[in-house]
């Protein structure tokens, strides 16, 4: 008896039916349905789960659902490694199937690459691309299940619409695959599900007839796997499950790091690359009657930049703490070389992992975002910290204050210098950064803290000025030894392709590192170089000057706090509506501007341990700051120079406002009675009031100008009432502003706003109390009051245009 196609009632089922009957049908029709039926909803199953390429189909939302939700523990059984949903990968996987990915949903990088006619150095492509002689941009991948399925997953972060937080599902999952198919401890778990045909089988190798360009020297890069070179499928049961555990890492590793900007990709177009591409386009064009468009046409036009966001790098953050754990878990009797003959295959893989698969990319990638996340301290979840300890994923329980103290391992040097543009380029990266934003912010004082502790751990800094001096060696001394070829570290396919020759000489490792990345027209600026210096000296003086605005906010903020206290109401708070704090966020106040302070303080020690600056030079440093400022600085405008249209910050100005050293005196400039109404005030009475105002203000408008410009005592008493003080301070600097605004304000006019404040009208109603007790009348009471306005120049009138 033939059985139904399940497609058209599962799709139907999963829009009526609770979400748990819909996977327990799920689950059901995996196990009763063959793969040839199977084969046929799978991809709409994935799509249903991960949503789609372009984001138009949400899916399950993994990155939203939380533990806390009722389908959380449904959607983990479902999609676990073990789950009903990987038990139909593999009984797919078992049949060979393949499914198509369209090019375009490939990272911008990639695709670019295989639209101008080269295959980019991606090991997850290989097998994968047929290109057509028609044209390059119909092409898409075919992808076994598995990795099929593990694409998905990987894409459904970077896809338009998905926003996830750290316990979401999504981040969950992604752990949970990691360990699972990346183990610390242990090997991978075969797969439970076994079939006719045998375990189930990694993909075939590639066929070697396939035209394309190759991605850096090399002419060609061939997966070439051992594994699939076995005799028979059981033939090595460790080599056969291990191809999931490189598949999965490809997959992520391509999908989450493979992008940066237009600049960079043009920038990796190597002389080579750019000949392998002229070459491949004649043989092409050789090939065919009629001439062709050519491969890469417009596609430079048409790059679309990728921005990281936060959930994107918090993934891939974790994605390289797992991989330094899981490349910390090889047992020490297998580092040593002479062990290699003997070793497995996942040893293997734990030994090469970081640097065959992550290392280029995450560099790349990591620049891209030195570059181009904004200056705030959400930069803090940037990987890079994370890379460039791999000391901390040893598994090993230590005490932070004895860790910090004890330093870093000696075995840690060849990672050191094997990865030295990690900490030396991108530290420059990360000072130029920082000298452009506001260390007033706690945030952002305690990113500066944070760098500055990891570089200034004991050994750190040696191992790193010994890299660079590794990589300054002269390079004749190198001709006598090898032929000068300078390789990246992500040439080649599978880990398990045929070694190159253990390399023993340091020299050529820190030279290949540094030209793989950078190229071999690099221009390396050293770490504790002269120049890098002078960019430290100019942070440590930004910090200083930041200290010493912090210090400036808290005592202001301590003052503002005693100025609001409840005798405020009475008239002895500060009555400055526009007052702000000299820069800092708002609440950067109280306690946080006290840790702000710490921070600095502490980041100055760190940066002074790194470079080697004794208590000496730190002084006079700050002298000759100090020197050059004093207290009335921040009452002066920002370095500016004079426009067409006004004042224009310098670099110098911008620096002084970002970190609060100098500001300009922001004040409303517009008519003061048309200001916003406050929260204190009662907008009733400000609208009556401005009636009130603006009627005798229309009407004896001549009069109070003739009072006014009178020079006896009523003169006096009318410019007291019925001008404000700011009308005579005509040289206080402000923010620009027009002359003919400004001119229209200065007229003497009544206002009546001030009496419509709640602290206003209850400390008149407390006076004109205070009067009753002492038998005073009204009149009397008023004429106190007036009194004791004039003398403690409390009479402000604001004044308004004609």
């Amino acid at each position: 008896v033939r059985v139904p196609h399940p497609s058209a009632n599962l799709k139907m089922d999963s829009t009526t039916k609770p979400f748990l009957q819909c996977c327990q049908e799920l689950v059901k029709v995996i196990d009763d349905y063959p793969a040839k039926e199977l084969h046929l909803i799978f991809p709409w199953l994935v799509e249903s789960v991960f949503g789609s390429l372009d984001g138009v189909i949400v899916g399950w939302n993994l990155g939203f659902l939380q533990a806390c939700s009722n389908r959380y523990n449904i959607v983990m059984d479902f999609l676990n490694p073990s789950g009903p949903m990987m038990k139909l990968v593999y009984k797919l996987q078992a049949e060979e199937y393949k499914y198509e990915i369209p090019v375009s949903f490939l990272p911008g990088p990639v695709k670019v690459s295989i639209q101008e006619g080269v295959l980019p150095d991606c090991p997850l492509l290989n097998n994968k691309l047929h290109f057509p002689l028609s044209g390059l941009q119909t092409l898409s991948l075919a992808l076994n299940p598995f990795e099929y399925y593990m694409f998905m997953f990987a894409s459904s972060l970077i896809t338009p619409k998905h926003v996830s937080s750290l316990d979401s599902a999504y981040f969950v999952l992604v752990d949970t695959y990691l360990k699972y198919f990346l183990p610390t401890e242990g090997s991978v778990p075969p797969s439970p599900f076994t079939y006719k045909r045998g375990s189930v089988s990694p993909p075939a190798p590639r066929a070697p007839s396939v035209p394309f360009a190759g991605y850096g020297i090399h002419s060609t890069s061939l997966l070439k796997r051992h594994i699939s070179h076995q005799p028979s499928v059981t033939a090595d049961p460790a080599a056969q499950e291990i191809w999931r555990s490189e598949a999965l890492l490809q997959v992520f590793v391509e999908m989450w790091l493979h992008h940066y900007s237009l600049e960079m990709y043009q920038k990796l177009q190597s002389p080579q690359v750019k000949l392998a591409l002229l070459q491949y386009r004649l043989s092409m064009s050789s090939m065919l009657c009629q001439p062709l468009t050519p491969p890469g046409s417009g596609t430079l036009d048409t790059y679309q930049p990728f921005t990281p966001t936060e959930e994107h790098v918090l993934v891939v953050r974790l994605l390289v703490k797992h991989l330094h754990a899981f490349s910390c878990s090889l047992k020490p009797e297998q580092v040593s070389s002479s062990a290699h003959s003997h070793t497995s295959p996942l040893e293997e893989l734990k030994r090469v992992v970081v640097h065959r698969f992550v290392q280029q990319k995450l560099y790349v990638f990591l620049q891209h975002c030195f570059g181009h996340w904004p200056l705030d301290a959400s930069f803090r979840v940037v990987a890079w910290v994370s890379y460039i300890q791999p000391w901390r994923y040893t598994g090993e329980k230590t005490n932070p204050q004895t860790d910090q103290n004890k330093g870093v391992p000696e075995k840690w040097r060849f990672f050191v210098q094997e990865n030295l543009l990690m900490y030396t380029k991108l530290f420059q990266g990360f000072l130029n950064r920082v000298v452009r934003t506001d260390l007033v912010n706690v945030k952002n004082a305690l990113m500066v803290f944070r760098v500055a502790k990891v570089f200034a751990q004991p050994n750190l800094s040696e191992m790193i000025q010994k890299g660079e001096q590794l990589f300054l060696e002269p390079e004749h001394v190198l001709h006598h030894r090898q032929h000068r070829c300078f390789l990246s570290p992500g040439h080649g396919g599978s880990f398990l392709s045929a070694r190159q020759p253990v390399v023993t000489d340091r020299v050529f490792r820190v030279k290949s590192h540094v030209y793989g990345l950078e190229g071999q027209d690099c221009q390396y600026k050293q770490m504790f170089g002269t120049e890098l210096r002078g960019t430290v000296l100019k942070l440590i003086q930004i910090i200083d000057q930041a200290r010493q605005t912090a210090k400036k906010i808290s005592d202001q903020s301590a003052e503002v706090a005693a100025n609001n206290s409840f005798m405020s109401w009475f008239g002895m708070g500060s009555p400055d509506l526009n007052y702000t704090f000299n820069g800092g966020e708002v609440d950067d106040t109280g306690a946080c501007v006290k840790k702000t302070h710490e921070f600095l303080e502490r980041s100055l020690d760190y940066l002074c341990q790194i470079f080697r600056l004794n208590a000496g030079q730190l002084s006079q440093l700050m002298a000759t700051l100090g020197s050059g400022q004093d207290d009335g600085n921040s009452k002066q405008l920002p370095d500016c120079v004079q426009g067409e249209n006004g004042l224009i910050l310098t670099d110098l100005g911008r620096m002084q406002v970002i970190n609060g050293l100098r500001r300009f005196e922001i004040a409303y400039q517009g008519d003061p009675e048309l200001q916003p109404i406050r929260s204190y005030e009662n907008a009733i009475l400000v609208r009556l009031f401005f009636k009130i105002s603006s009627l005798v203000n229309e009407r004896f408008g001549g009069h109070m100008d003739a009072l006014c410009s009178r020079p006896d005592f009523l003169g006096q008493l009318g410019r007291h009432y019925l001008a404000s003080p700011e009308a005579a301070a005509d040289g206080r600097r402000r923010s620009p502003e027009t002359r003919l605004t400004a001119e229209g304000y200065r007229r003497p006019r009544l206002s009546l706003r001030m009496l419509a404040s709640y602290r206003t009208l209850l400390m008149l109603l407390l006076l004109y109390l205070f009067g009753a007790l002492f038998s005073f009348g009204l009149m009397s009471s008023t004429l106190l009051i007036l009194t004791y306005f004039y003398l403690n120049g409390r009479g402000k009138c604001r004044f308004l245009p004609k």
